[in-house]
């Protein structure tokens, strides 16, 4: 008996932290397909350079944010082929974002990446704004 709960107790706290950690990527994953395709979106719509780089960082933000991560650990990059805003142009927007292992970030110091996951969306300044 317990050798049965040792044993038990040993394999099963391994699993049940892998089934947390890949839980926690897929979250990750799930929270950069949304922000870089909302902040292409709200990018392509703003009418200077200045407020769509704001928009876009702000839908980051919030896309990364309601998936239960920090909005520290994204980043965004803005790609266009020539201006930026001017009609007919191709916007890329791409979101990396950085991966804690789950229950470490509760330990005061300890800062473990489990993995970095990124996404990109493309979106196409309209003719007419």
């Amino acid at each position: 008996m317990v050798e049965f709960v040792f044993l038990a107790v040993l394999l099963m706290v391994p699993v049940a932290y892998l089934i947390l950690t890949v839980g926690q990527l897929q979250g990750g994953a799930y929270a950069v397909v949304g922000a870089a395709d909302q902040a292409a979106k709200v990018y392509v719509l703003q009418p200077d350079a200045g407020a769509a780089r704001q928009a876009a960082e702000t839908a980051v933000a919030m896309a990364v944010t309601d998936m239960g991560f920090d909005a520290a650990s994204a980043s965004l990059t803005i790609t266009c082929d020539g201006g930026c805003l001017t009609p007919g142009t191709i916007v890329r927007a791409r979101v990396t974002l950085n991966v804690e292992l789950p229950l470490v970030g509760g330990i005061p110091g300890a800062r473990q990446s489990a993995a970095t996951v990124e996404s990109s969306a493309t979106q196409k300044v309209g003719r007419f704004k």
